[in-house]
């Protein structure tokens, strides 16, 4: 009710809404801010009898008439309330709220540490993402309406992975400690309702890009299969898709079956697959060879610094080799190397000095 209503003696008037009128207005002024919330949060706890609204919750909005028509005045439409209370909530926790203030909510229904409310305030958040996304695979850095959405759910995985592993645990005999800290079978099915996709065994960025790569195929679009294909929430799934392809064999076996029947991703040929580096000792190895094979044909080991020597190897692919250089190395760096390859290049003739 505005102000001007309150102080028409003609109007009724609610005690309470008067009295916090009086409080805020006459006998001890406060910002804007909190003056309008603590007007809304009168109204709301009038009307609930608490104040354990969802994060989410807002004071109706549209024209004037629709607003009077809820019992709410038109100076509050659309006052975001739930995230007034979840702040007040924050302060009170850290100890940054004033004695008078802290009073006025508890008067209200005011509850301060909550479990169940906090839940209820981060599964209303959860609603409204998934309602925008499509989904319930927020990433750790995402918000909605200021609310911390993406820590949110991280918790509530982490919550529900305990829980699986101490069921797991009592499914085999073995003791559990506590099962403080887990995500109880009604909450699960709370989020579940939501997205049944929001606490996948693996990653939760392979389920996010599974997601993105399924709506991208639901649409009519084609199989991405290169890099740079399509580029969607900035998710490269051409590079995804190929990854996939390319490692179908360290994935488990129901990524394997997402991936195969859902969106037809086939494992990579093994002509598609790129070839493994060699390593130091490949390289090493490869140089001797030819070494060896230069040692034969001429008989010495005295090897012109630019000379070059092709071999060909267990491929059966013929390489060019800069010999000459290498043997300069080796024998430069005499003292580093192991005392088997020392041998190995004494035996056909090495002059290391």
């Amino acid at each position: 009710m505005p102000a001007r209503e309150l102080l028409k003696f003609s109007t009724p008037r609610d005690p309470a809404q008067l009295a916090a009128f009086i409080n805020l207005r006459v006998l001890n002024p406060e910002h804007a801010h909190w003056r309008r919330g603590i007007e809304a949060a009168v109204i709301y706890a009038r009307e609930h009898g608490d104040l354990k609204g969802p994060f989410t919750y807002r004071v109706p909005g549209g024209d004037d008439q629709a607003v009077e028509a809820e019992g709410w005045p038109v100076s509050l439409a659309g006052f975001p309330l739930g995230q007034w209370i979840a702040d007040n909530r924050r302060f009170y926790a850290r100890g940054d709220m004033d004695e008078d203030r802290i009073e006025q909510l508890e008067k209200l229904g005011m509850v301060w540490s909550h479990f169940n409310v906090a839940w209820e305030e981060g599964l209303a958040v959860a609603r409204g993402w998934a309602a925008e996304a499509g989904h319930l695979l927020a990433p750790l850095d995402a918000t909605f309406q200021g609310y911390r959405v993406g820590i949110w759910l991280k918790n509530a995985r982490a919550a529900a992975r305990k829980a699986a592993d101490i069921e797991q645990r009592r499914a085999e005999g073995l003791p559990v400690e506590s099962s403080a800290g887990a995500l109880s079978a009604e909450r699960r099915e709370q989020l579940d309702e939501i997205d049944p996709s929001w606490c996948p065994a693996w990653l939760v960025e392979w389920q996010w890009a599974f997601h993105l790569t399924r709506l991208h195929l639901d649409e009519g679009g084609a199989l991405p299969t290169s890099p740079g294909d399509v580029v969607r929430q900035g998710e490269d799934l051409g590079r995804w898709v190929r990854a996939q392809r390319l490692g179908f064999d360290k994935l488990t076996g129901v990524q394997q079956w997402m991936l195969e029947q859902v969106l037809g991703i086939e494992p990579a040929n093994e002509d598609e697959k790129p070839k493994p580096r060699r390593t130091q000792a490949d390289k090493w190895a490869m140089n001797y060879e030819a070494a060896k094979q230069f040692y034969e044909r001429e008989g010495h080991l005295r090897v012109p610094r630019k000379h070059v020597e092709r071999i060909v190897g267990e491929d059966q692919e013929e390489r060019e080799l800069r010999l000459g250089a290498w043997i300069g190395n080796q024998r430069s760096r005499a003292t580093a190397l192991s005392p088997e390859r020392v041998e190995q290049l004494s035996a056909i003739g090495m002059r290391w000095s």
